[in-house]
């Protein structure tokens, strides 16, 4: 019997530490798992990323490109075509027709300025924003740009990433909002750049959006492009809306992936600017 307890007592340690060490295994095997699950989840997230990127930015370099064709090749060839029409005899046909030229080219320009925006380039995203506003067609919403804090130039690939979802809001809410007014307000924070859009337009239900969404709904590519576009910049985009009650956006990028290069000299004073088409 004493034989039997002295057993037990050198056999129980020892199983309790191999027990101790099986567990520990076990923890150090799951830990290990999850860590390699969460570094492949990164690495596809990372991968995802990339190649959004590199389509974003391959989208951008086709739009260069036929910026570029429109302005040299198209509109140096209506111009063209207007010389010589106003070497006619004026009557009414050339009066009209030279009249169609002058749209055409100016339609041209407007392309070209859209797809390419020189203004962008030159004077950065917070002069580039007000000119969006102030490009709204006669006879549109009333559009109401706020610009708070400091507005900073950002390496030119972020800026443009930024003007576009600006431009992207625009065009839906003129598109689809049959709004009376729309509001686009930017925030310049030390920690991020906030963008908030508003409009009183006819809204939508945004469950049963979401749940159709297609190209050729309102929340389809619209908002699939606007998304895309946030998720570049690491950003958070969230929305809100109702029959009736219009629309709200709102998007966050945070500072880390916005690095800014120099305070606008110009920019010191937050802007507030209602442009009324």
């Amino acid at each position: 019997m004493n034989s039997l307890l002295m057993s037990l007592m050198l056999v129980t340690p020892v199983l309790l530490i191999l027990a101790l060490g099986i567990v520990g295994f076990v923890l150090r095997y799951q830990r290990r798992l999850l860590q390699q699950q969460e570094e492949l989840r990164r690495e596809r997230e990372y991968a995802q990323a990339q190649a959004l990127e590199a389509a974003l930015l391959a989208q951008e370099e086709e739009r260069r490109r036929i910026a570029g064709d429109l302005h040299d090749a198209v509109g140096t060839m209506l111009s063209i075509v207007k010389l010589h029409l106003s070497g006619l005899p004026e009557s009414a046909t050339t009066v009209e027709m030279t009249a169609m030229l002058d749209q055409a080219i100016s339609e041209v320009r407007r392309i070209s300025r859209n797809l390419l925006p020189a203004v962008l380039q030159k004077f950065g995203l917070a002069f580039a924003v007000e000119a969006l506003g102030r490009a709204v067609p006669e006879g549109g919403p009333r559009v109401l740009i706020q610009q708070l804090g400091e507005p900073r130039r950002l390496p030119p690939h972020h800026e443009l990433a930024v003007y576009r979802v600006v431009q992207e809001l625009l065009g839906n809410g003129l598109k689809h909002a049959q709004a009376r007014q729309i509001t686009v307000r930017l925030e310049y924070g030390d920690h991020r750049l906030a963008i908030e859009y508003a409009d009183d337009g006819v809204g939508y239900n945004h469950a049963a959006i979401e749940a159709m969404a297609t190209p050729d709904t309102r929340t389809g590519l619209g908002l699939t492009n606007l998304r895309s576009r946030v998720a570049v910049l690491r950003g958070v985009l969230r929305h809100e809306s109702a029959p009736g009650a219009g629309t709200r956006v709102w998007i966050s990028f945070p500072a880390a992936y916005l690095p800014s290069l120099h305070t606008t000299p110009a920019a010191a004073a937050p802007l507030s600017v209602s442009l009324t088409s």
